[in-house]
């Protein structure tokens, strides 16, 4: 099967490459930079917001399965420039579904939209029927784009199912992610014997739904399949943790050094979501999906990938 996969250079998309690869798919990963997440994907340049260039890749791949996690995903960034999100977002889908319904109108696409497109929700774990409520220009843009995508379906037949991740983590995550940052201090400190460790963060009480990145793209995978009906599928593990739990975890984990939780308001984001989980029972129904790996093991793997990675930016080589 040749399948096409869109930020395959990100952390999601890099996970799922080299999951469809390793499945034996022909991968081809589009990203703007075009770097190849494993040995066997075949990776191109495009930029989404170019509309020929996209229009010219869907015709000259012919994919069978498109997968699509293209976007800029960070909530606090788009309140710093939200029209860029806008832009990014909301414009690479309409060029993607343009192309999709001129060139390959028969490809099953898996399209990544997010759970920030519920806002907040007072009926918990949310449902895929839920009102969208977005709260911040990112969940706006995605929004938009996953709307564009139910247009594009009904109107033109696209087979299109949708997706909304809620949040995932996991070895490889930039460290502008709360649960990557905490493994990447926690490393630090081990690698360099601290005795105690000061974690910052902002709200220690906001709550939200955390999956395996593992897990997570074995669920896109599973909704690429002809069989799924399609539809909105949210992929969570139904529970929330806390920023402050988060922090119980990492001093769990790298006992016996102490760990000192600091909040800093001025880390507070606007218009703050305080719980927010999703329901995976449509998901379960559809592919008999639940998540596997728990939250205490993406922590434990996430501090090992960065022991090795900070340790292989040492000065003096990699610590013993």
């Amino acid at each position: 099967m040749r399948v096409l996969i869109t930020g395959a250079s990100g952390f999601a998309g890099g996970w799922l490459a080299r999951a469809c690869a390793g499945a034996g798919d022909e991968v081809i990963g589009v990203s703007r930079s075009g770097v190849q997440p494993a040995p066997d994907v075949t990776a191109l340049a495009v930029d989404l917001e170019d509309a020929e260039a996209v229009r010219r890749l869907l015709a000259e791949v012919t994919p069978d399965v498109v997968y699509h996690l293209a976007s800029l995903t960070h909530v606090g960034r788009s309140w710093e420039d939200p029209a860029r999100t806008l832009q990014a977002n909301a414009g690479g889908a309409i060029n993607l579904l343009e192309a999709l319904r001129l060139e390959v109108p028969g490809a099953r696409v898996v399209w990544i939209s997010s759970c920030e497109v519920y806002g907040a929700q007072a009926d918990l774990p949310v449902r895929e029927d839920a009102r969208l409520e977005p709260a911040n220009p990112y969940a706006v843009s995605k929004a938009a784009g996953e709307m564009l995508a139910g247009v594009y379906a009904q109107a033109h037949g696209l087979q299109i199912v949708r997706a909304r991740p809620f949040n995932h983590a996991g070895p490889g995550q930039l460290p502008i992610f709360i649960v990557s940052s905490l493994a990447q201090q926690a490393a630090r400190a081990r690698l360099e014997h601290l005795s105690r460790l000061r974690i910052v963060t902002g709200n220690p009480d906001t709550r939200r739904d955390f999956t395996d990145v593992r897990d997570v793209v074995r669920a896109y995978r599973l909704l690429a399949a002809p069989e799924v009906p399609l539809g909105v599928y949210n992929v969570s593990s139904g529970t929330s943790i806390s920023a402050a739990e988060h922090v119980a975890n990492i001093a769990e984990l790298i006992a016996p050094i102490e760990v000192e939780h600091v909040v800093d308001p001025s880390r507070v984001r606007a218009n703050e979501v305080m719980d927010h989980r999703g329901s995976f029972a449509r998901l379960h129904a559809a592919t008999g999906w639940e998540p596997r790996i728990p939250l205490r093991q993406t922590m434990a793997d996430t501090i090992a990938w960065w022991e090795s990675e900070l340790a292989e930016l040492a000065p003096d080589g990699p610590r013993r």
